[in-house]
């Protein structure tokens, strides 16, 4: 195999691991070919890149792909200095506008970073002192490339689950340096920022995949399965005559222990165990009996429904006041990690029969358990002694009160002003005044209403709108219930090999990755709607999370999901859910596996080549239509050091900071040919790497224009230039008008449309261009400053 040695070190690398023997990076002048064996899985010791050793591969990205700010605040209120005004002046520290923004963007990454690590730490330690640091990772004769993330960037493969300790321990030293510079009086430039905020968000993929290693492998998940079963979800799927618990959070683990007592003492059929939010997908990952209410929107109007008997809450995206809400419904609360107590006592030491008295007997209304299998034991028998006396509690106001109730609005419109998405929450009161419901019916459906709240801490009359949109969803959507696939895993090997050309070629124009939060602007729908129109066109769509709930909730003329209707390998057409928010971490982790397997570029160190690769080759775009929390923003970031493109919804430009290509300076689209060693002159390919989309259709189009790269073969231009230019007819009516920077010569040009191209190219004053055979963007970049 083909790997490299360094010619003329670039001074960043630093420490020994960059100074290595076989330190292997595409960067052309930089460094040579030479033919030696294949690096072994481990390389000794295991020195990992600090926070400035990949800085210049970031900053040929921030070149290409310059920060566009977007400033919620104009004022910086980090320290004692101020209150100070940045609008075209510093700080009293000496930080400008850019600088600032660039500095909240780390901050946000670092904030999500600690949630995937602290989240994977307490993972990895709970599993490691229930099955031992010698349990084996391994993921079946399927998958020989078990982490790849961790191998590129830590040197070795993780045997056991003692060796993700020193993951976790990497990613937190280096967590504690990034944190660090968002001190007053750090960093003060924009660009180094910004590198700071690529490396958090890789260290937060990092964390993600040695956290779902590690329940995947000890908790007996799918590994890898393509046909992982369908599992049941939706509000409708729920009991509500048995004894109900509700997990919400992203921990697995306690949600596993209430599993587990249930299954020990038979009590599968009595009890109902469902989730909300990325716990419900990992519960039913862990046991299918496992029932999912849906993504974080559904949060508040579940809980308002009172049909949860005990709530169990772990940590991230839950609501902050789930135990006020809890308590207006005599529904008991159960929290179970260091990362929300939520005011409660630490039960955890006392006798089971004890905490459960106290919780039935009403003399708490919750209770802080740190010991998993304590928390199943107690959940289940507290929800099986409280439920008959919360049954008159589970009905919320009748349609008649609720009218009633509707009559008190004054139309004085607050709830629409701080409805974060403008929608008529007055003119569907104002209607069920009149006994007119469906106004009502559109804002439950698919959550085109979040149920954030924020109306009802608006409305002068108090009315509990949130309670109200509930009751009338319920009552008139009786068909709740869906299908959606099991979280699967990491992407097998053999699937690689079988796609791995197929998708470098162009003859699968590229993968989708719907992930992120629920925070649309216009309900779930929108996220099917996308998943739909690709799988139709032979795309592979990948998804996690929220956005896997969200396609899980839409149903054609037959009554069947996307899921049903589409199989889960990963492959053209194919829908594959990969699991929770932890599993996003198999979605950089293909794209690596494609240049390590398809093309044969090894692992170990070699970051900038794998990335380079990705960025000039592999056709793959991720979706955050509704990203809405810190996790989101690192998740984003980290993906974009990999060279792919995100695209997040209108409200992700509240993240402060997009990354977009300037088409008009075409130097910087220049490209070096590595077997030829020239510089050719290349296209926006990808064009931008976050941008934030208005609508719909805007960002249908922009996905299938953000999958085309540079080493497109002329057919897999054409099928790619097909679904663009199609897709921009469909939702603008007309051609796009920069198709001409996207055709190097007439091979390239779709024949549906080729003479209205042909015309379009003339006008232009179009001329061909070479095609290159090994484009790399780092090579051009030192070789243009005469490095």
């Amino acid at each position: 195999m083909i790997t490299v040695t360094p010619k003329n070190k670039p001074k960043e690398f630093k420490n020994d691991f960059w100074k290595s023997k076989n330190f292997k990076v595409s960067i052309g002048e930089i460094v040579e070919k030479k033919e030696v064996e294949t690096a072994p899985e481990s390389m000794g010791p295991t020195p990992k890149p600090n926070v400035t050793d990949l800085r210049s591969w970031d900053m040929k990205l921030l070149e290409r792909y310059e920060p566009f700010y977007a400033p919620f605040c104009d004022m910086c209120c980090l320290c004692t200095f101020g209150k100070c005004d940045l609008t075209g002046k510093k700080g009293a520290c000496g930080i400008d506008i850019q600088a600032q923004q660039a500095r909240i963007v780390l901050l946000a990454c670092c904030i999500g970073t600690a949630a995937h690590a602290g989240h994977a730490r307490h993972l990895v330690d709970h599993l490691i002192e229930k099955y031992g640091a010698d349990f084996a990772i391994d993921l079946g004769m399927n998958i020989d490339i078990e982490a790849p993330l961790i191998r590129t960037l830590i040197g070795k493969k993780p045997k056991k689950l003692g060796d993700l300790k020193e993951v976790l321990s990497y990613t937190e030293e280096q967590l504690s340096h990034l944190l660090s510079a968002c001190h007053t009086g750090q960093e003060g430039s924009h660009l180094d920022f910004e590198s700071k905020a690529m490396h958090a968000g890789l260290m937060d993929d990092l964390a993600r995949e040695a956290g779902d290693l590690a329940q995947i492998v000890a908790l007996g998940m799918p590994e890898g399965d393509e046909n992982a079963p369908l599992i049941e979800m939706g509000l409708g799927t729920i009991d509500s005559k048995k004894p109900v618990v509700l997990c919400i959070g992203h921990n697995v683990v306690p949600g596993a222990g209430i599993m587990d007592y249930m299954e020990d003492h038979g009590l599968e059929e009595d009890v109902e165990v469902c989730g909300i939010c990325c716990a419900a997908i990992d519960i039913s990952r862990y046991n299918k009996a496992a029932k999912v209410v849906g993504p974080l929107s559904k949060q508040l109007k579940f809980i308002r429904s009172g049909v949860a008997d005990v709530i169990v809450v772990d940590e991230q995206c839950i609501r902050t006041d789930v135990l006020e809400e809890a308590v207006k419904n005599k529904a008991a609360v159960i929290a179970t990690t260091d990362k929300m107590c939520l005011g409660l006592p630490d039960l955890t030491d006392e006798d089971a029969d004890e905490i459960v008295s106290k919780l039935v007997c009403r003399e708490i209304d919750g209770a802080l358990i740190l010991d998993p299998e304590k928390v199943g034991e107690v959940a289940t028998r507290v929800a099986m002694k409280i439920a008959d006396e919360r049954e008159n509690l589970k009905i919320l106001p009748d349609l008649d009160e609720i009218q009633e109730m509707a009559k008190e609005c004054t139309e004085c419109g607050w709830c629409v002003r701080v409805c974060p998405n403008g929608k008529p929450m007055m003119d569907a009161v104002v209607a069920a005044g009149k006994g007119d419901f469906s106004k009502f019916v559109e804002l439950y459906e698919y959550d085109t209403c979040y149920s954030c709240g924020r109306c009802e801490q608006e409305c002068e009359r108090e009315l509990p709108l949130m309670s109200m949109i509930t009751k009338v969803g319920e009552h008139y959507i009786k068909d709740q219930k869906y299908n959606m696939r099991a979280g699967r895993g990491p992407v097998q090997d053999v699937e690689i090999r079988r796609v791995g050309a197929p998708i470098v070629l162009g003859d699968i124009p590229g993968v989708i990755a719907f992930v992120g939060c629920s925070n649309y602007p216009e309900g779930g729908l929108e996220v099917a709607k996308m998943a739909e129109e690709f799988l139709e066109r032979n795309y592979i769509v990948v998804t996690t999370g929220c956005g896997a709930m969200s396609i899980g909730e839409y149903r054609d003329e037959e009554g069947k999901t996307l899921y049903e209707r589409y199989g889960g390998e990963f492959d053209a057409k194919g829908l594959v859910n990969m699991g929770s928010c932890v599993s996003n971490a198999h979605v950089s982790g293909a794209c690596i596996k494609i240049a390590n397997i398809f093309a044969q570029k090894p692992l170990e160190g070699n970051f900038e080549e794998i990335a380079d690769y990705i960025l000039n080759r592999v056709g793959a775009c991720g979706v955050a239509w509704g990203a809405y929390s810190q996790k989101a923003a690192a998740i984003a970031t980290g993906v974009n050091r990999w060279g792919i493109p995100v695209v997040v919804g209108p409200h992700g430009s509240k993240y402060r900071r997009l990354y977009l290509g300037r088409t008009d300076k075409k130097e910087k689209w220049n490209l070096n040919d590595l077997r030829s060693g020239e510089v050719i002159e290349g296209e926006p390919a990808p064009e931008h790497l976050m941008y934030a989309a208005e609508n719909r259709g805007e960002a249908t189009v922009m996905i299938a224009k953000l999958c085309i790269r540079p080493n497109d073969t002329p057919k897999g231009r054409q099928i790619k230039l097909n679904h663009y230019i199609d897709l921009h007819k469909k939702y603008f009516g007309i051609i796009p008008d920069d198709i001409s920077k996207f055709i190097r010569n007439e091979k390239d040009i779709p024949i549906t449309y080729k003479k209205d191209v042909m015309n379009m190219l003339e006008e232009a004053g179009w001329e061909p261009r070479a095609l290159p055979q090994e484009p790399s963007t780092m090579a051009f970049r030192e070789k243009a400053r005469g490095k």
